[in-house]
């Protein structure tokens, strides 16, 4: 039985019946997973009554070989099973030991199982089958993210695994409330999600605006949450990013609490989050589970540390080419003997340098931990070091360009954004000094005034006027003054 294929090649078996007989139906399915030799088909038969013949259909690899052992065959070959109108339901609901065991007709539902890492039981003589949770593909233990790491709390988190990770959410929050709908993405890779949120908190009209979105998401394969970001964000262009991520489900959770939707992939760590706002690029969580001193200490640098990463190279070269007045005289003597020996100006001194020192940092990342450790700090300090002794940038640069690039280091989640802004600056600042410095800065206020993530704005509660608002944006307020949620919930939410 051939079926024909759309115009991108990729074969429609929804709404295609079963026949009924096992060769028949095992030629369907063998034509379907031509060329596949993980694809299995066994057949067997009850002993007690031949006439009751089966065949287990799986994909190699993607299933526990015991559980199909044990469970389906072995179950069904010693039954004690009679030819009746109950045949399919004694077989279904008390031999088959599966946890879960579904009856579908066509074969497009039944193929989408088989390639989840289910096994397909068919009987002779009915056009149908049945699904049974068979799953045993290897996942990656659950271990704590490299990139979030923290210094007190939970060090759970997320892993590729679609079911895991949202068992790692669901031991968070105990409630049912708390929703996992259904969804799927890519044309070819048919990815499996989950847009998780409490029914209670979530606001309706977010929630709908998400789901729209998602369903204009045509692409035919879906490898990483990325590949949904990029189409369901306010701003595609924005250096900011629109959709928050995480890999902690102690931080996914916190975010579900507070109303926000939770998008988690099959196949990927990465959860994201909406809607987004810009004040969570600054929060961490030790600002919790440390004492509230601590933490809005914390918050407080992670604030001027990304000020000072956009801002140092840009104010070094406004005050040395345009404002050297500014400088305390005797510190100005020093920089100008320094400066003198170096054969470019001091813009070209500060992108040149920037740009190694991107270099080195991405390096150090694509590299195995052991080189890329050694290789960012050490040849950090060869460039430098051998910069300044061969007089082609001066020692205050190299000092400038190291504290921007410790200083990036506090907002990881704003890397990219850091980047193009540091040297948007620079850039206007060697035109018109200070003032382009201002200029600037005034243009980045007036544009995250201009964002929206999901019809909020980004850089709402960093403006409010209410007290309340503010007790978790630039400090972080004992929780016990922390009553109400975010501005973007409704007023019968806010508690």
């Amino acid at each position: 039985m051939a079926y024909a294929a759309d115009s991108k090649g990729i074969i429609d078996y929804s709404q295609k019946p079963l026949i009924g007989k096992l060769d028949d139906d095992i030629s369907v399915f063998s034509e379907i997973f031509t060329d596949d030799v993980t694809f299995v088909h066994r057949s067997f038969y009850c002993l007690s009554s031949p006439e009751v013949k089966c065949v287990v259909l799986y994909l190699d690899g993607m299933i526990n070989t015991k559980t199909i052992n044990d469970n389906i065959i072995e179950p069904v070959v010693q039954g004690n099973l009679m030819v009746s109108e109950r045949l399919w339901d004694d077989i279904m609901s008390g031999t088959i030991r599966a946890n879960d065991v579904k009856e579908k007709s066509d074969i497009g539902e039944l193929v989408k199982a088989l390639l989840y890492g289910d096994a397909i039981i068919l009987l002779e003589g009915y056009a149908k089958g049945m699904i049974a949770n068979a799953k045993g593909f290897a996942t990656r233990s659950i271990s704590e993210p490299d990139d979030e790491k923290s210094i007190r709390g939970p060090r759970e988190g997320f892993t590729e695994a679609l079911m895991l990770n949202s068992s790692l959410i669901r031991r968070k929050i105990q409630t049912s409330d708390l929703k996992f709908k259904p969804k799927s993405f890519g044309a070819r890779t048919s990815t499996r999600a989950f847009l998780c949120y409490l029914d209670s908190l979530v606001d309706k009209r977010i929630l709908a605006d998400l789901e729209k979105r998602l369903e204009m998401v045509q692409i035919d394969g879906v490898l990483d949450a990325n590949y949904i970001q990029e189409f369901i964000k306010d701003s595609p262009r924005s250096l900011f990013e629109m959709v928050g991520n995480t890999e902690k489900p102690d931080i996914a959770a916190a975010k579900i609490l507070e109303g926000r939707i939770a998008i988690m992939l099959d196949g990927t760590p990465i959860v994201l989050t909406v809607p987004n706002l810009f004040v969570e690029n600054l929060q961490a969580a030790d600002d919790y589970y440390t004492n509230f001193y601590y933490g809005s200490i914390g918050r407080i640098l992670r604030m001027s540390g990304f000020l000072l990463t956009i801002s140092a190279p840009a104010l070094y070269v406004a005050l040395i080419a345009f404002h050297p007045e500014m400088i305390p005289t005797s510190l100005m003597l020093s920089l100008a003997r320094s400066i003198n020996q170096s054969p470019f100006p001091t813009v070209l001194e500060c992108i040149g340098m920037l740009i190694v020192f991107e270099v080195l940092r991405e390096t150090g990342i694509r590299t195995p931990d052991k080189i890329g450790q050694a290789l960012s700090v050490v040849g950090a300090l060869i460039v430098g070091q051998a910069a300044v002794e061969a007089r082609i940038v001066s020692a205050p640069v190299v000092i400038v360009v190291a504290f921007t690039g410790i200083t990036g280091l506090m907002v990881p989640r704003m890397s990219g954004a850091v980047i193009a802004l540091r040297f948007a600056l620079i850039v206007i600042s060697a035109l018109l000094g200070f003032y382009g410095y201002l200029l600037g800065m005034v243009a980045l206020l007036l544009y995250l005034g201009s964002l929206k993530s999901f019809g909020i704005d980004y850089t709402s509660q960093m403006y409010s006027a209410d007290w309340s608002e503010m007790r978790d944006i630039y400090v972080r307020s004992p929780l016990t003054l922390m009553k109400d949620r975010p501005l973007f919930m409704s007023s019968d939410q806010k508690r």
